[in-house]
């Protein structure tokens, strides 16, 4: 989870924020051969803190703005709450599919670091390349158009099946331990230091290292729950040590109270888009 999200969902200060970031998922390595479902792809991370109240109908009307007719596709909100339990972060939301395959997570936080949050941040995050590939009408992200003349695939293939190669047949389980214990030692090191932001990039590292051990098969049950908790740790400090310090700087982006409905009724999702679809 990156830092703009993570940090800034903890403690009263409001946040609204849209970002893209890559996202790196080792487990997910398929050599470029799946057609959508890559190691690496790029997400559209928009976070609203505190909920306006309308966030499903600003959601359907965003896929409007894109060009997407509302009406001429399959769209479906899939219930799927969302768990990161190396960081301690939880919310409730759904997948939104269409035509058949998902396009984005749609998220209320209800915890991250292991502590409760107030308020309720939303998080929505856009799967690009699966937008761009039913916007393009191509079965392949391979063969999205990236720019005039160029497709995706000339573009990052090759990375997909080089990078699934390290992942899955290559990368050195001894020297992944080894940079797990340094990344968390460093870790501890600023979280003592009393610099929250580092110690997270640090968190997110050892991360990376668990997710590439994983990959290759090398993490059993027992293993798992180990590194987990590890990991738990460090997130949760990071959360304290954050909120002390905004508390100290005296909340510099001001402060917002708890909406008095928490999270939207599933009737209100429903209302919105059948607002959007009738309109």
């Amino acid at each position: 989870m990156n830092p703009l999200t993570f940090v800034r969902v903890l403690g009263p200060e409001p946040w609204n924020v849209a970002y893209v970031e890559p996202s790196i998922r080792p487990d997910d390595s398929r050599y470029g051969e799946n057609p959508n479902r890559l190691q690496r792809h790029t997400q559209f991370q928009v976070i609203l803190k505190p909920d306006p109240g309308n966030s499903q109908d600003l959601f359907i009307r965003s896929l409007s703005a894109l060009g997407v007719d509302v009406n001429a596709h399959d769209i479906r909100f899939v219930e799927d709450n969302w768990e990161s339990p190396v960081l301690g972060a939880w919310g409730l939301g759904w997948e939104i599919w269409m035509d058949g395959m998902e396009i984005t997570q749609f998220t209320y936080f209800q915890q991250a670091g292991s502590l409760q949050l107030s308020p309720i941040s939303v998080e929505i995050t856009y799967g690009l390349e699966r937008i761009l590939m039913l916007l393009q009408g191509v079965d392949h992200f391979k063969k999205i158009r990236y720019a005039d003349c160029i497709t995706y695939g000339e573009l990052f293939l090759e990375n997909e099946k080089e990078m699934s190669a390290y992942y899955l047949e290559h990368a050195s389980i001894h020297h992944l331990q080894k940079h797990f214990d340094f990344f968390e030692e460093e870790a501890r090191s600023l979280l003592a230091a009393g610099l929250p932001i580092p110690a997270y990039d640090q968190l997110l590292k050892t991360s990376h290292a668990f997710n590439i051990l994983d990959s290759r098969g090398f993490v059993g049950v027992t293993e798992r729950a180990r590194y987990f908790g590890r990991m738990r740790s460090l997130a949760r400090q990071c959360a304290q040590l954050w909120l002390k310090t905004r508390e100290s700087l005296g909340y510099p982006l001001g402060t917002v109270s708890e909406p008095a409905q928490l999270v939207s009724a599933k009737e209100l999702l429903e209302a919105a888009v059948k607002k959007v679809f009738c309109s």
